[in-house]
């Protein structure tokens, strides 16, 4: 990170410069460590470019002219993500960032930093990758600036994009450029986006799809769905199309995504040497790690296809696992940390119970393109034996020095509800007690929109999990989330997600809003108001004062949220649930903690409009401050006050 660093390893130059806009964590949790190790187990001499100043291009001249190229990535998370919450405010935090900070990485991370490297040397090749400009690489929906932008490539001036998970694509890069070969010869790669010159005839051929260009998915929202559609049904990396998109009178290509990493490749990857800390010179922690410092990933990818879920889009659909050798390793060197306690924080991935999970035929594989594999049923090739997920769990359990290991991430409920002995696993020892779920919500519309388990799923999941807990004497908490404003909630179905929730007797402390991620086939839906697979209308929550009723039912039981709640129910023409009836949600009278929130929220915006003090006043109470007695303060009247003042 460092040109100190760079002179003690005795280099002269270094080969590659990576630019990230995440805190440098040489974790294999963290992209920029990955792809850093896998370059450098390559042959490679990489520098890491972390939360550099965007505002000159000094930074990204600190370790010379790179050899090769430079490789540029937003971080972990798309920046405006990163940045805003789904009301477009600012966030407080970066967990990225040293001691969360924020404002250590500019909006649209991407696009400054490939201007920048292009300004420090001219001629270096800027290849762009992570999740940023993965998500982004052809014309996208872009919920904060409410548009259709077109593809980060041609808006960066990056050379190349490299989408995806990366780490075969970018070796091959880094072998083209170092034999001297032109950019050109790069657009053979899988895995890759690239833009044609304006008198350069794009590729064409029963092997390439033409989408709908960026001028027509602008002007048409049936284009756009249309678009959305061909990308994700052309995301097999076996059967995928070459697609092309015009964008005025250039064209941008994305080449069949790179083939899934077989158990070998994976494995070499995850046992490369990285640290597991934070580079040595940040002094503050960094929250994301740690979170994940002491957790093991064992797969990656997700055949369950939720349409706002954007692990598929970057991960991709087949599930690739480790082998329980490579994992038992990995846990054995937390031992090497001090500050390993004996707990495994989490074994999982993308979901914590798919792992070694495939289609059971490789021929029906490679011409498959269905979205999900487990919507609306479960394929009946699809392998959903937990044996192998089992005999890892008992063995990791197992290792010298370990106490416990925990389950932290999602659990697939309809997968798990059908495996009563990973159930009682999972209960008797790999929950802390209390263990996370996303059902996201009841209503069948809504449910199907997002390609979710029922409820019936997810109720003969509960089932199944208190069963299991009892039989292991725990007494062990669901933290099941939700999500408010989904394309195809409308009142009435957050007003039947209330009614569930006070029925089972949840209240949620953290519920999540809807955020539109570019190129998610839900966002698609929030932008047109059409199911991009079928064309079929879609009720959308577009303004803000209709998304925040719909939070507030989410959370119904919160005095402050009392009169949204009530809006909410009068506008659904649901009074019947205003009452003191043991059915309703919320009482007839406002309590008094309602009434003082509504008052906090009215001083707060009147004090955020008349903050700006009156220069002439401020100037003769000056003059006449020394002519004037002391005045005693006036208290004014306030409820409950004592005194007769």
């Amino acid at each position: 990170m460092t040109p100190e660093e760079v002179s003690a390893r005795g280099w002269d130059a270094v080969d590659v410069v990576l630019v990230s806009g995440d805190a440098y964590v040489d974790h294999p949790s963290f992209g920029t460590a990955v792809i850093g190790r896998v370059l450098e187990a390559a042959g490679y001499r990489v520098a890491v470019l972390a939360q550099p100043d965007w505002r000159s291009c000094d930074p990204w001249r600190r370790f010379g002219r790179p050899r090769l190229f430079f490789g540029v990535g937003a971080g972990n998370m798309d920046s405006m993500i990163n940045h805003y919450t789904a009301n477009r405010k600012v966030r407080n935090d970066d967990a990225y960032s040293p001691g969360g900070r924020i404002g250590l990485r500019p909006d649209r991370a991407t696009l400054a930093y490939c201007q920048r490297a292009r300004e420090a040397y001219k001629g270096v090749p800027v290849v762009a990758g992570a999740v940023e400009a993965s998500l982004r690489r052809l014309a996208h929906y872009d919920y904060w600036s409410d548009k259709v932008r077109g593809s980060i490539l041609l808006d960066a001036k990056a050379d190349l994009i490299v989408y995806g998970m990366a780490e075969t694509t970018i070796v091959e890069v880094a072998r083209h450029l170092e034999r001297g070969e032109p950019l050109e010869s790069l657009r053979s790669l899988r895995g890759v986006v690239y833009a044609t010159g304006a008198r350069e005839e794009p590729p064409g051929g029963d092997e390439v799809e033409e989408l709908p260009s960026l001028e027509e998915v602008r002007a048409d929202p049936v284009a756009f769905a249309r678009a959305t559609k061909r990308i994700h049904l052309n995301s097999n990396p076996f059967n995928a199309k070459t697609l092309v998109q015009r964008h005025g009178r250039r064209a941008v290509v994305q080449t069949p995504p790179a083939l899934p990493l077989d158990q070998a490749e994976f494995d070499r990857i995850s046992d490369l040497p990285y640290t597991r800390r934070p580079h040595p010179s940040y002094r503050e922690k960094i929250p994301a790690y740690e979170v994940v410092k002491h957790s093991v990933q064992i797969l990656r990818g997700c055949f369950g296809g939720c349409t706002f879920c954007s692990i598929t889009t970057h991960q991709g659909r087949i599930v690739q696992s480790r082998s329980r050798a490579s994992v038992l390793r990995e846990i054995e060197r937390l031992r090497e940390d001090p500050d390993f306690k004996g707990v495994v924080s989490d074994i999982g991935g993308p979901t914590a119970n798919m792992y070694s999970m495939r289609c059971r035929d490789p021929e029906v594989e490679a011409r498959c393109r269905r979205l999900s594999c487990v919507h609306p049923r479960i394929c009946k090739m699809l392998d959903t034996d937990h044996g192998p997920l089992l005999e890892l769990m008992r063995a990791s359990r197992s290792v010298p020095g370990v106490r416990k290991v925990h389950v932290a991430s999602g659990v697939r409920i309809d997968l798990a509800s059908r495996a009563p002995e990973y159930l009682d696993e999972l209960a008797a020892h790999h929950v802390s007690g209390r263990l996370t779920v996303a059902p996201e919500h009841v209503n069948e519309r809504v449910l199907n929109l997002m390609k979710k388990p029922t409820l019936e799923d997810y109720d003969r999941f509960v089932e199944g999990f208190e069963r299991a807990s009892r039989a292991a004497g725990k007494k062990q908490q669901l933290m099941p989330y939700f999500i408010s404003g989904h394309p195809g909630s409308d009142l009435e179905a957050m007003i039947e997600l209330a009614l569930f929730l006070k029925r089972s007797g949840h209240r949620p402390d953290q519920v999540q809003d809807f955020i539109p991620a570019p190129m998610d086939l839900a966002s698609a839906m929030y932008h047109t108001g059409l199911d991009p697979l079928t064309l079929r209308p879609v009720p959308v929550a577009k303004g803000l004062r209709d998304r925040r009723l719909q939070r507030a039912l989410l959370q119904f039981f919160k005095p402050e949220n009392y009169f949204l709640v009530r809006e909410a129910l009068e506008k659904a023409g649901r009074s019947d649930l205003i009452g003191e009836g043991c059915d309703a949600l919320i009482p007839s009278r406002p309590p008094p903690e309602a009434i003082a929130a509504r008052r906090r929220r009215a001083q707060k915006e009147a004090g955020d409009i008349h903050e700006i003090p009156n220069p002439a006043r401020t100037r003769r109470a000056r003059g006449r401050r020394d002519d004037r007695r002391p005045r005693t303060r006036r208290a004014g009247y306030r409820p409950g006050r004592k005194s007769a003042r």
